[in-house]
C-alpha cells in the first residue's frame, strides 16, 4: 500500500503538467515590467521635400495596444505632455512640431471619474522644416508618458532618426 501511495504521488505532478496543456519552461524567468518597454513605436518613411522652402515632415508613431499617452496638450498640470524635440543639423531649420488633437479618454467612474486627452493607436506629428539640398537625417526625442488602465508608468524617451530628402 505504501508503494502504491509513493508511486501515485510521484506521477502526480507529471500527470497534472500533462493535463494542463501549459508551458511553465519561462516560469522562472524574469519578465519585462510594462514600466521599462516602450509602448511608443517611430514608423520610420523616407521623405522627400522641396529644398530651401518650407515643407513639412510627418512623423508617424504607433502606441501599443492596450496604452496610452497623454497627448501635447493634457487636461491635467499632473500628467506629462508628449514632446517631440529635435536635435540641431547643419543645413536643416525647423519650426515648432504641429501636435495632432488629442482625444478624449474617460477613466473611473462616478465622483471618481476623470477625462484625460491622449494618443492612441497611431498618430502623427507633423514637423515644419527647411532644409539645404540633399539627403538628411535628423535625429529626434519623443518624451511621453504612457499608461493603461491600471496605471501611468514613468515618462519615457524614444530616439528617433528621420530620413528624408531635399531637392
Amino acid at each position: 500500500m505504501r508503494l502504491l501511495l509513493l508511486a501515485m504521488a510521484l506521477a502526480a505532478p507529471l500527470h497534472a503538467q500533462t493535463l494542463s496543456g501549459q508551458d511553465f519552461s519561462n516560469f522562472d524567468k524574469p519578465q519585462e515590467s510594462p514600466a521599462k518597454r516602450q509602448q511608443v513605436t517611430y514608423i520610420a518613411e523616407q521623405q522627400i521635400v522641396q529644398a530651401n522652402k518650407p515643407a513639412v515632415l510627418e512623423l508617424r508613431f504607433q502606441v501599443r495596444e492596450g496604452y496610452h499617452v497623454n497627448s501635447h496638450k493634457p487636461l491635467s498640470e499632473l500628467q506629462i505632455p508628449t514632446e517631440l524635440t529635435l536635435d540641431a543639423a547643419p543645413g536643416l531649420k525647423p519650426a515648432a512640431p504641429e501636435y495632432p488633437a488629442g482625444k478624449p479618454y474617460k477613466i473611473g467612474s462616478g465622483d471618481l471619474a476623470e477625462t484625460l486627452d491622449v494618443y492612441t493607436g497611431d498618430f502623427t506629428i507633423r514637423l515644419p522644416v527647411q532644409s539645404t539640398p540633399g539627403p538628411h537625417t535628423a535625429a529626434a526625442t519623443l518624451r511621453y508618458q504612457a499608461c493603461d488602465r491600471a496605471a501611468c508608468y514613468p515618462p519615457k524617451t524614444l530616439k528617433l532618426e528621420v530620413p528624408f530628402t531635399a531637392k
